[in-house]
């Protein structure tokens, strides 16, 4: 599926969204609607063609758990995860609550990570709903991350992402607020992984994501769970 509605702070400048529109606009197929959350249940046969291991981002254009997606076609996307041992899917969603219900009655697939964005402090009960979920990778996006996050419980979470923001309307986030993420992962012995600067170098200064590039105080954050490729 993709599409979706803004819930929070991070959905300011979706980039799924402006794709989504140029999209609509290059009249793809299953896009006539643009952004508008739509079922694709032809996409459901794809993973079955890939034959090397994947990790494959699901609903990189959409977020699964959205109200507008029924519980009944997630069912439909936890038998093609199942069916499909080789490849690891990621799974994230601003609609924790929704997905910790869903998941009271489906199993989590072996092969599935399970994931919540989390940009700021002001959405701490996602990782709470998350911690409830029996997953073999419980992780966060803090990305684009909005500010420090204060007191963050990383209890029972096994992975933390976190990048800044791009784009000509990207929103300027102190270097320190991922510096400090960073420490608390390492105080909490959970693997950190630092995406990019986005559009505000470590310097503080605007300039092309591909220059700011993705070094923290000189070094490459890129660690993944334990659970990778065992």
């Amino acid at each position: 599926m993709h599409g979706c509605t803004k819930v929070s702070s991070a959905c300011a400048h979706c980039y799924a969204e402006v794709m989504a529109r140029r999209l609509q606009g290059n009249h793809i197929k299953s896009y006539e609607e643009g952004f508008k959350p739509t079922l694709n249940p032809a996409a459901l046969d794809i993973p079955f063609r890939w034959k090397k291991p994947s990790m494959v981002f699901v609903c990189s254009m959409g977020d699964l758990f959205h109200k507008d997606v029924p519980f009944e076609y997630i069912v439909k996307v936890m038998d093609v995860i199942n069916r499909n041992p080789l490849h690891t899917f990621q799974i994230l969603t601003k609609r924790a609550e929704r997905m910790a219900t869903f998941f009271r009655e489906v199993p989590v697939p072996a092969n599935a990570w399970i994931g919540v964005t989390c940009e700021s402090f002001n959405y701490y009960d996602r990782i709470d709903w998350l911690r409830s979920i029996d997953a073999p990778v419980r992780f966060l996006s803090c990305e684009p991350l909005m500010g420090y996050l204060y007191d963050i419980n990383l209890e029972g979470i096994h992975w933390v992402i976190t990048g800044g923001e791009s784009g000509n309307c990207a929103r300027f986030i102190p270097s320190d607020c991922f510096r400090d993420l960073r420490d608390r992962c390492i105080e909490a012995n959970v693997p950190f992984f630092f995406k990019q600067w986005g559009a505000f170098g470590e310097d503080g200064r605007k300039r092309s994501k591909e220059k700011n590039g993705c070094l923290l105080d000189g070094k490459e954050w890129k660690q993944m769970p334990l659970s990778f490729n065992n």
